[in-house]
């Protein structure tokens, strides 16, 4: 299977998994082209995804060096998927209220491409009210979620909000994209 992706990788401990999963997404043929946000490069670097994706990595809302175009918008057109993972509470809040403050929040809202959310946050987050009510509305507009996993979190709580497994992240991509 082809085609481009539009990675974001946002500020959760399990964005050390996003590097296996964009290996994995190159290897299956995709053109993968991720989006840090400043939490994210926290957890992961843009060397670690540049090398392993073979693209940029785009990290700025205004990168005057590697702007010829509106960054955000190119990017949101020219993506047959945007994939969020780790969606944590923050974007899928920012998303839910339209709020555009960074590149990835921006490249979501001009985007009319599908986006699928792989959420990954503490299970009292997850389970907490108003990220629910901003997933339901999120899921009215037509946006995809994939469920997180249940077990043990990265604090030592347990319960469901582990980043889902990079293979069912993977096969949804694969099923949007269908």
């Amino acid at each position: 299977m082809s085609g481009r992706i539009l990675f974001g990788i946002c500020g959760g401990i399990a964005a050390y998994k996003c590097c296996e999963l964009v290996r994995m997404m190159v290897k299956d043929g995709f053109d993968v082209h991720c989006v840090l946000t400043s939490a994210g490069a926290k957890f992961v670097t843009p060397l670690t995804l540049q090398t392993l994706s073979g693209n940029v990595v785009h990290t700025d809302m205004f990168d005057l060096m590697r702007e010829k175009k509106v960054n955000h918008i190119s990017l949101a057109r020219d993506s047959d998927i945007i994939l969020i993972a780790p969606a944590t509470a923050d974007i899928i809040a920012r998303t839910a209220c339209g709020i555009c403050d960074d590149l990835l929040s921006t490249v979501i809202c001009a985007t009319k491409s599908p986006v699928l959310f792989a959420p990954s946050m503490n299970n009292n987050m997850w389970e907490n009210r108003i990220t629910q009510s901003n997933v339901t509305r999120l899921r009215e507009f037509g946006y995809n979620f994939i469920e997180p996993e249940s077990g043990e979190l990265a604090c030592g709580d347990s319960g469901s909000g582990r980043l889902p497994d990079l293979e069912k992240i993977l096969h949804a991509v694969k099923e949007i994209l269908r």
